[in-house]
């Protein structure tokens, strides 16, 4: 591509930039940042502009950490407000393409870096800006004026995520809108099968997409603008189990397209059959068998669960397009869909999770259900966890009450003796050895004791 300093093309997708390999970090876990793209009238769009408002790369200080915002104006006649998520999810892979600049996550949860070999080279934001622009406009016809914005003054960024933000709740609550009984087909996302070659996004009214960037909405009009893209139909098929989310029509499709790998997929469960994540989920469901309880996880949390261990340690247990028993990678919005682990107890298996994402979610938490669920600020371990729930009267204690009452009594041994000997004969190198083993303080369990005489 001319006047880009650096190399693009697929061949860069799975790259990973190391931290001794960084020039400088854009949002991420210790900073800020998001992703927008908004479909608006084409007398807002300048055309192939690409704007910068705080510093470029050059700019930026070695081994530097930024705060990081992407807006994108797109316009044309054929253009539509549900393209507008699917055209967003795209930024992941065309920041991709560009070697030495690494995008990962979607939304608010942006995480990108620039290696210090392509600052070297004179890579800048303005040229990922062109490239953006060039790989929009020859993948999507229907794009017929596209312009870029960065943000890395902290001010604006914190304004670009205030904005983003309001377009998230907008999208999410219109999916909400509709439940999976109201359609005859799902769509799926295949979009992160570069990085996990056995994940299947299905994406039903009830269930987005991980990333949270794709609804079933978004889903639909992707399919009519690109109907052989990464984002295709799924057939219903028949309702196997209403309760925890099976269909035959998934099953089948997940099936082909795992290569077999993954044959039956549960969308409203995070036991057995639960769904596999990419990588690009915003949190994560865990089961806590300590207190047959849920908890939740995002990625802004930097802190540890309850188990002693943080966000990132228990990604890389979720992701890779495997089915993890216990663990759920989720978006966002699924937290406040009405098939929320429905599967699984849905709200009143919730134990514990984050203080900012309790509140941020708050709506969507039954009422008599918000104060009996823990957080950091109450729970730091399993122990305090247990306490807390005791405390709250949390209704799993019911579960674990019942399970405890279910435990048979031990039952008395037949015989005890304080020291039992046992005579015992084998062979070692072809010639017969015998010893004894010593049983001290021997409690001795028979159904059935049977004595023959010795003839």
């Amino acid at each position: 591509m001319k006047d880009i300093p650096v190399d693009v093309g697929l061949i860069y997708e799975g790259e990973r930039i190391r931290k001794s390999s960084m020039y400088v970090d854009l949002a991420g876990p210790k900073s800020k940042g998001a992703e927008l793209l908004l479909v608006v009238p084409p007398e807002e769009v300048e055309d192939g502009r690409v704007e910068v408002v705080g510093p470029d790369v050059d700019q930026m200080e070695e081994g530097g950490r930024y705060p990081f915002g992407i807006l994108i104006k797109v316009a044309g006649e054929k253009l539509e407000e549900d393209l507008e998520g699917v055209f967003e999810r795209k930024l992941h892979y065309f920041c991709n393409y560009i070697q030495g600049f690494m995008h990962l996550n979607s939304r608010d949860i942006i995480w990108c870096r620039i290696s210090k070999d392509a600052a070297k080279k004179g890579l800048k934001l303005e040229h990922v800006g062109k490239v953006l622009v060039n790989l929009y406009k020859s993948e999507f016809d229907v794009i017929e004026k596209i312009q870029v914005t960065f943000y890395t003054d902290e001010k604006a960024v914190d304004e670009h995520i205030a904005r983003a933000r309001e377009v998230y709740e907008k999208r999410d609550a219109r999916a909400s809108a509709i439940k999976d009984e109201d359609v005859d087909v799902f769509y799926s996302c295949l979009l992160c099968q570069s990085f996990a070659p056995t994940h299947v996004c299905a994406i039903t009214p009830s269930r987005s997409g991980g990333c949270g960037a794709v609804t079933w909405f978004e889903g639909r009009a992707a399919v009519k603008v690109d109907p052989s893209g990464p984002i295709g139909e799924i057939p219903k098929g028949e309702v196997i189990d209403p309760v925890k989310g099976e269909y035959s029509g998934i099953n089948e499709y997940v099936r082909e397209k795992s290569n077999g790998t993954i044959e039956r997929v549960y969308l409203h469960s995070l036991f057995d059959y639960p769904h596999t994540s990419c990588g690009c989920f915003e949190a994560i469901a865990f089961y806590i068998p300590e207190v047959d309880g849920i908890g939740i996880v995002h990625r802004d949390f930097h802190g540890v669960t309850p188990f002693g261990i943080p966000f990132s340690t228990m990604a890389g247990q979720v992701g890779g397009g495997v089915q993890s028993q216990g663990f759920l990678g989720i978006s966002i919005a699924y937290l406040r869909s009405p098939k929320f682990l429905q599967g699984d107890g849905g709200w009143r298996r919730v134990v514990w999770m984050p203080a900012q994402l309790k509140e941020r979610v708050r709506s969507a938490i039954p009422e008599e259900m918000y104060e009996k669920i823990a957080t950091e600020n109450e729970a730091q371990d399993l122990e305090s966890l247990r306490s807390f729930l005791e405390q709250k009267q949390h209704p799993v204690l019911e579960g674990l009450k019942r399970e405890e009452e279910k435990e048979a009594p031990e039952e008395e041994p037949a015989a005890t003796m304080p020291e039992l000997t046992v005579p015992v004969q084998a062979t070692a190198a072809g010639a017969p050895v015998e010893f004894t083993i010593t049983f001290k303080n021997a409690r001795i369990y028979a159904e059935k004791v049977i004595i023959r005489r010795k003839e």
